[in-house]
């Protein structure tokens, strides 16, 4: 069981404007909750796996690591001030529905986002955040890092000839990629992009293109890519195993929906290759 101390709960109230005494005497005590509670209506309990990128897992493919996360957010029904924000939202009216405080106590994603929120009469408590619910959602979709096309690990490079660089996309590997997710009567869509990658390209350098890069034809001959390039100055002879080792992280930005509320969130996938570059001719490829 995850409690949050009454002393902690008591000075984000105090802080926000609302005294204890305007609270339920239930509202007042600590959370207290156990594993058949977690669905009652007035408690929401979620364990949220999400994927984060570890540079280096696969060659050509997308390294991941799993976190997991486990919230419990409870809603009190609350009075506030007529001077109180949360009147300036669109649609919250006093006239027309109730204003709750929701405390998630908890580890991870989702843990810290307490608050006030207005619901409409007749529409039921959103009794989980629906970031929450976002990061639930993007963990659905099973993001990777890039799909790097180029530089092939098996390919011979030039210094001083433009290397080109570019990625296969596709849903998992840049997007756009849509997933939902619903519980305690709240459903959110999140929608994620690649809006960048940043390629390490071991030598020293670093290289920001804003799409999935430009593939090579030999009658492009010795240009440079209109997209997404580098040249290299020095042989990867004195590197490991005689190659530069190159990482390429996408920054995936994600849109989402939902229970009342919308925001971003933003995260990134990595992808590794390797590239042999010495001197004299060589196939760029």
């Amino acid at each position: 069981m995850l409690t949050r101390p009454l002393a902690v709960a008591s000075t984000w109230l105090a802080a926000a404007g609302i005294a204890l005494a305007n609270l339920s005497p239930a509202a007042a005590a600590p959370p207290k909750v156990d594993a058949q509670e977690c669905m009652d209506g007035k408690f929401f309990c979620l364990e949220v796996g999400v994927e984060g990128g570890t540079p280096g897992a696969q060659p050509a493919g997308g390294g991941s690591s799993t976190s997991r996360s486990k919230v419990e957010c409870n809603m009190i029904k609350t009075d506030v001030p007529p001077e109180h924000p949360i009147w300036d939202e669109p649609g919250a009216d006093p006239k027309k529905g109730s204003v709750y405080f929701r405390a998630c106590v908890g580890e991870g994603a989702g843990a810290d986002f307490d608050g006030f929120v207005f619901v409409a009469d007749g529409d039921p408590v959103p009794t989980v955040a629906p970031v929450v619910l976002a990061q639930r959602a993007v963990d659905r979709m099973a993001l990777r890092g890039p799909q790097i096309a180029s530089p092939k690990p098996d390919g011979k490079y030039v210094v001083g000839m433009p290397m080109w660089m570019w990625t296969t996309p596709s849903a998992t590997t840049y997007g756009p990629n849509t997933a939902t997710a619903s519980a305690g009567g709240v459903t959110v869509t999140a929608t994620a992009r690649v809006s960048k990658i940043v390629w390490d390209m071991g030598d020293g350098s670093r290289v920001t293109c804003t799409g999935p890069g430009t593939p090579y034809q030999a009658s492009y001959g010795r240009q440079d890519s209109p997209t997404c390039g580098h040249l290299y100055k020095a042989t990867s002879g004195s590197q490991a195993d005689g190659k530069y080792t190159i990482t390429a992280t996408a920054t995936w930005d994600i849109e989402w929906a939902g229970g009342g509320e919308s925001g971003t969130l933003t995260t990134t996938r990595s992808s590794q290759t390797t590239a042999t570059v010495g001197e004299g001719q060589a196939v760029n490829r």
